[in-house]
């Protein structure tokens, strides 16, 4: 009995002292005031990948002459199959394909992908100018339909999570997802990235360093994938599992019977 008790003393104090480790791996950012972040100056621009949706806006001071560059439709086809109307004068929206190309009226194909959304804007202008007036200085607008990103593993509330804004940072990310839980490896976070050729990359990221402010990986990119791996602790209590549960529940009516039957002999 007395062997029993220790042993369980000794786990609970095993895992106590190495809750009071893992405590220091919790914070973010955790060398901040020591840290340049000179590197992270400049304003994030998302660039175009395929599958992107984009709306394209040519404006001049002569209506009937961007006119044919601003296609509109009034009916589209929801997910449900039925045609539903879009509302009137929605722009027409342009897919990119696999290529990084689009098809634009009047021009044809344009490449656009891996452009940011000025250079597009200015690739548009370009091929739009020679079609207008000469001295016509056409306005080019771009916009990007919302992406998602991803977050999954230890975190509050894994789930896909849309980027209306066209910029999410990894802290956004995680944010949306409600945090990690305690059992997160702050340390080593996995982000799966997929370029504008289709080739997929691994990167691991420490969010307990604040050189992740630095890093290229900080901003989300479309279809960007956040893994949260689980930390030591949690390995083990998934290990533990339900076996162990019933070897505990064992040793205590092992243990109640022992009891009641040294009660017995004393009487």
């Amino acid at each position: 009995m007395k062997k029993i008790l220790l042993s369980f003393i000794l786990m609970a104090v095993i895992i106590m002292m190495g809750g009071c480790a893992g405590s220091k791996k919790v914070a973010y950012f955790q060398n901040i005031d020591t840290l340049s972040l000179a590197a992270s100056r400049g304003l994030y621009d998302a660039h175009i990948m395929p599958k992107d949706m984009l709306t394209i806006t040519v404006i001049t001071t002569n209506p009937a002459a961007s006119a044919p560059f601003n296609l509109t439709v009034s009916n589209t086809v929801g997910t449900s199959g039925q045609l539903s109307t879009a509302g009137v004068g929605s722009l027409q929206g342009y897919l990119v394909d696999n290529d990084g190309n689009i098809n634009f009226p009047v021009i044809g194909t344009l490449h656009v992908g891996g452009l940011t959304k000025t250079a597009c804007e200015e690739l548009v202008k370009s091929k739009v100018k020679p079609y207008l007036a000469e001295k016509e200085n056409p306005i080019v607008t771009v916009r990007m339909a919302s992406y998602r990103v991803t977050v999954t593993g230890e975190v509050a509330s894994p789930g896909v999570k849309p980027v209306t804004t066209e910029k999410m940072s990894i802290i956004e990310a995680i944010a949306q997802a409600g945090d990690l839980t305690i059992y997160g490896r702050r340390d080593n976070v996995l982000l799966i990235r997929e370029d504008a050729n289709g080739e997929k990359q691994a990167h691991r990221l420490n969010l307990n360093d604040a050189n992740i402010i630095n890093s290229p990986y900080y901003y989300l990119q479309q279809n960007d994938i956040v893994y949260v791996q689980p930390n030591s602790v949690k390995a083990k209590n998934s290990a533990i599992g339900s076996s162990t549960t019933i070897w505990f529940s064992f040793v205590s009516i092992a243990t109640s019977l022992a009891s009641l039957l040294i009660n017995v002999l004393r009487n």
